[in-house]
């Protein structure tokens, strides 16, 4: 412990001198120079690089960038001497002020208005696989997300801010639970048994899953979504690569930034609703069997009538606080950054919170050596009493959790009155037990680069990631759940560490018209977890220790780990910027292998043209065109870590003695998962206004990774083998458009689209595999719904209908069993498209921007409609309102959409079927934030660079059919009682000092 606060105090040291001993220099007459740089629309731009060249001598030059309110100053300049001022920005014009003579006083003060280019914007140098590209020179395709973009919705997960951002990017957010984490995927999924996510690289280093990062450090987001720009990843990138870069000081300026966010959720059931006391009272009144119905129902249930959501939800609270300081010198640039984020639910009685921090550095040692360390660490805290969603919309509303003393019901407690189907009040237990976790993480990158020659260097990053996780499940002697324990606690504890090592050579040249730049390296990644657990029983109320507890009970631990080691190259050839030609080769080994196929090989080609370079384009309409395409493979690894080994698992015992069996057989020949792509893609600027991208791809996946289960009698229970192909194809496109550009306001207005079809080609042996209530079948999508065709309501005796299918001769009929209807092909889990919209305004200094998502076309299974929509089955489960145009079936109403309700079910009608199988598709607001810029004398005041106010609102609406509660939580599952994403207001401060 004092070793770490020692460490921690040398670099609190090492920070601050850095940011003190900023260079000056002394001698001639000096003055002061100042400037303003804005756009076209007379806005401010912050971050543009100015140049100050003595006598137009780069040698002798002097750099500074401009502030939150685009200014900039030099306060050392040489009176009488000529300067060459220039200014650079991402996206505009280069600007030159040539010749200024810097007079004695301060009236050296100049306005600088840059122009927007297209054209220069292709000049802009993106983020991607292991360095960087301009945009004219990327082949592959790649969609960067900018810092600004990510800072809208209210959020600690960065995979949840990428939601409709980028075209083939699908995020499904499957919970509003304060932490949860969304699921994402890139063009489809590829793969049956094997990873279907991304995998996320931070600073260059591969993470071994969603880093748990601050998204006010980060500098941009490039998504790689094709072999071309992810084959250098290999074996890691079969399922799209998402790079983050983090945020770097930059040289000549020193900010400190304060940005805090406060606001609160609201708990958002969207459209679906379940009865109060009346209607459940009127719903079971119309029960035509009333000899099966118990005999406490009576009227006198009304005078209760309990709104269990109401009671167990609340308006929750956001806060999210940063603060960062980034500066320096030519030499010494430090960017260090702080933030703490909490989030308590919109359910009841869970509280996230969460500290991180990070310190980027760059020291250059001389010319040649440049010193990089990273340091990053986060701590989260979960305090878990939360209330029990099912239980919110289940319960009855004839049932109360406390007596007329204010006491806790106990409902299984003898006279306790309870009516709901589990004699079960969550209030009970909830007085005393709860979970808790807390998690440490530390990143460590020790990176350095040494320039060999002008166009040769070598570059070296080196990372260490320990995590820590410690978990606490108490259950007390008094709670029902614990009374046959007499009370029992907990403790778990995992840890894990990943090293990560690339060691790399680059070069870069220009040769006339021609220029070349490529990359070799060796990289070497390990990860190795191990955890604990352990639970006493019979414990002292209060007592948290496991050495409190009178006996021990379910000790478990578990240990494993895997390496990859492998060789890269790529290299990338431009002539005249007109024509570009990229190659990449990468071979893995994989210690999830055997001997006969550890290591894997992965390739691409690809090339682009810009064809507005040519001699013959001459076009004032358009201002760039430029085609590409793209050829490669990229490979997959098996979830399990050891499917080459014969398996024998030791965690049973036979009279005392431990006793070791057989689990499942290894195979030595499994190989690499591959998946080969082709890519197409045009982009184009016109008017100076509009951008537009259009890709298609084609992906084949073959040797999918499948684990074959074999015969119990085999005493195993399978094994590891590659069986079949997948096919995924589709069309992106993007459109960005600058609608308005005047002085006094702009707007801005971003759209894109998904489309992705997928077909299983091939399993193993041509046999169908059922999972779930889906299967997975040659010609059919990897998603396919299988279940029995619901048929609706018989109109003549209520009950319900589904569809037989004769397997000989193909003839459809009608059945009122249940058992009797043909389990069959229904749908389909995947979206016609999806994507996303985005819109910037700005009026002077104020600004609005809003984001939407949308899906459109998926098919999702309602479960929850099975205990909620029942006609009768789970009567003492309470029921939803039905939604508008539904109508239940009663003899003076036959044309009904819903069977007639009986106490205790109508024929099975509530089972698995395609009655429960919905429309998915929605459109989201996912967030509006209006704001404004301070500027003028309150700045000089208050002794700022900047401030900025703002109000957002985050899930405004959701328009969709879908009965539930969110159609995209259930889009990814969860669909039974899931936590729904809350509304959210939130009040910003930015402060630049």
């Amino acid at each position: 412990m004092k070793n770490g606060v020692k460490l921690l105090l040398y670099w609190g040291a090492y920070v601050l001198i850095c940011l003190l001993f900023i260079e000056t220099g002394y001698g001639q007459s000096r003055s002061l120079v100042t400037g303003t740089v804005v756009n076209e629309a007379n806005k401010p731009l912050a971050g543009v690089t100015v140049n100050a060249d003595e006598n137009g001598n780069q040698a002798q030059r002097q750099t500074t960038a401009t502030d939150a309110n685009g200014m900039f100053r030099f306060t050392d300049l040489k009176v009488g001497i000529p300067y060459n001022l220039s200014f650079t920005y991402l996206g505009y014009h280069p600007q030159e002020l040539p010749e200024f003579i810097v007079k004695s006083g301060d009236n050296n003060s100049v306005l600088i208005r840059m122009k927007i280019s297209e054209a220069t914007n292709l000049s802009e140098v993106v983020v991607v696989g292991y360095g960087t590209q301009k945009k004219q020179n990327i082949t592959g395709s790649i969609a960067t997300v900018k810092a600004e973009d990510l800072t809208d919705v209210a959020s600690p997960n960065v995979g949840s801010l990428l939601q409709g951002k980028v075209a083939g990017l699908e995020v499904s957010n499957s919970s509003g639970q304060p932490g949860a984490m969304p699921k994402v995927k890139v063009r489809g999924i590829s793969s049956i048994s094997a990873s279907q996510v991304p995998i996320w690289v931070v600073d260059g280093v591969i993470q071994h899953d969603v880093p748990n990062l601050n998204p006010q450090d980060i500098e941009s987001i490039s998504v790689l979504k094709d072999a071309a720009s992810a084959a250098l990843y290999g074996s890691r990138g079969a399922n799209g690569v998402i790079v983050v870069t983090t945020k770097a000081a930059k040289a000549g300026i020193t900010t400190v930034n304060f940005s805090g966010k406060t606001g609160i959720s609201v708990f958002n059931t969207g459209q679906f609703n379940v009865m109060n006391s009346q209607q459940l009272y009127d719903f079971w009144s119309a029960f035509p069997n009333t000899k099966d119905i118990p005999s406490w129902f009576n009227s006198s249930l009304t005078d209760v009538n309990t709104d269990w959501i109401a009671m167990g939800t609340q308006h929750g609270v956001v806060q999210d606080y940063n603060l960062s300081v980034s500066g320096g010198t030519d030499k010494t640039r430090v960017y260090a950054a702080g933030n703490y984020f909490q989030e308590k639910g919109t359910v009841k009685g869970m509280v996230y919170d969460r500290f991180t921090g990070r310190l980027n550095l760059d020291q250059k040692l001389g010319d040649k050596i440049t010193f990089s360390p990273k340091l990053f660490a986060s701590y989260t805290k979960t305090d878990n009493r939360q209330h029990d969603i099912n239980a919110l919309f289940t319960y009855l509303p004839w049932d109360r959790p406390y007596d007329d003393k204010g006491n806790v019901i106990n409902a299984q407690a003898a006279g306790s009155g309870w009516r709901g189907r589990d004699l079960s009040n969550y209030y009970y237990d909830l007085q005393w037990n709860y979970t808790q976790g807390n998690r440490y993480n530390a990143m460590v990158n020790l990176d350095f680069s040494y320039k060999i020659l002008p166009f040769l260097e070598f570059k070296s990053t080196n990372n260490l990631t320990y995590l820590v996780d410690k978990g606490l499940i108490y259950t007390d002697p008094q709670s029902i759940s614990g009374q046959a324990d007499n009370g029992r606690i907990k403790n778990s504890n995992a840890y894990r560490t990943t090293r990560f090592s690339n060691q790399m050579l680059t070069f870069n040249k220009t040769f006339g018209l021609h220029s070349l730049n490529a990359l070799a390296a060796y990289e070497y990644n390990d990860y190795k977890y191990d955890d604990n657990s352990a639970t006493g029983i019979g414990i002292v109320s209060g007592i948290t220790v496991l050495s409190g507890a009178s006996k021990a009970s379910g000790v478990t631990g578990t240990a494993n780990h895997y390496a990859f080691q492998s060789m890269l190259m790529n290299a990338n050839y431009s002539y005249d910027d007109r024509y570009v030609l990229q190659a990449s080769f990468r071979r893995d080994g994989s210690s999830r292998f055997g001997s006969n196929t550890k290591y894997g090989n992965f390739f691409s080609f690809s090339g682009a043209w810009n064809i507005h370079r040519e001699a013959f384009f001459d076009s004032s309409t358009v201002n760039f065109l430029r085609l590409k395409a793209a050829y490669g493979g990229v490979g997959n690894t098996p979830e399990t870590l050891y499917p080459q080994y014969e398996l024998f698992s030791v965690n049973a015992q036979y009279n005392g003695t431990p006793t070791v069996f057989p689990s499942a057989l290894g195979n030595k020949n499994l190989t690499w998962e591959k998946s080969y792509s082709t890519n197409i893609g045009v982009e184009t600027g016109l008017f100076d206004r509009l951008n537009l991208t259009l890709e298609l791809y084609r992906k084949n996946t073959s040797d999918l990774l499948h684990f074959v289960p074999l015969p119990d009698v085999s005493g195993y229970k399978g094994y590891w083998d590659n069986i079949g192909r997948v096919m995924n194809k589709g069309a992106e496109l993007t459109i960005d458009a600058k609608l308005v550009r005047g002085a006094a306001f702009s707007w801005d207005l971003g759209f894109n689209l998904g489309i992705n079809r997928n077909k299983v080609m091939e399993l193993y042996g041509g046999s169908r595999q059922i999972n779930g209530n889906q299967v997975i079948e040659e010609g059919n999508d990897i998603n396919t719904w299988y279940m029995r065709k619901w048929m609706g309501v018989n109109a003549e005796n209520g009950t319900p209908q589904w569809e037989i299918i004769d397997n000989k001769t193909g003839e459809k009929s009608l059945t009122g069993n249940y058992a009797a209807a043909s389990l069959q092909k229904v749908g389909r889990a995947t979206p016609d498209y999806f994507g996303g919209i985005s819109t910037k305004m700005n009026y002077n200094h104020f600004y609005l921007t809003a984001n939407m998502a949308f899906t459109k076309g998926i098919q999702v299974y309602n479960a929850g409609r099975e205990l909620f929509d029942s006609d009768g089955a789970y009567a003492t489960y309470n029921q939803m309102d039905l939604k508008s145009g539904w109508s239940r079936w009663t003899a003076d109403h036959t044309n009904a959409t819903h069977p007639q309700a009986l106490f205790g079910g109508n024929n099975r009608s509530n089972g698995t079927s395609s009655r429960y199988l919905e429309d998915g598709s929605y459109l989201r607001l996912r967030n509006v934030t209006l704001g404004y810029k301070w500027t003028g004398k309150m700045l000089e005041r208050l002794k700022v660079k900047g401030i900025n106010t703002n109000i957002s609102i985050d899930n405004i609406f959701t328009i969709t059919n879908y009965s539930g509660i969110d159609p995209e939580a259930a889009a990814s599952g969860g669909t039974t009682s899931p936590y729904p994403l809350p509304k959210r207001i939130m009040f910003g401060l930015d402060i630049q000092f």
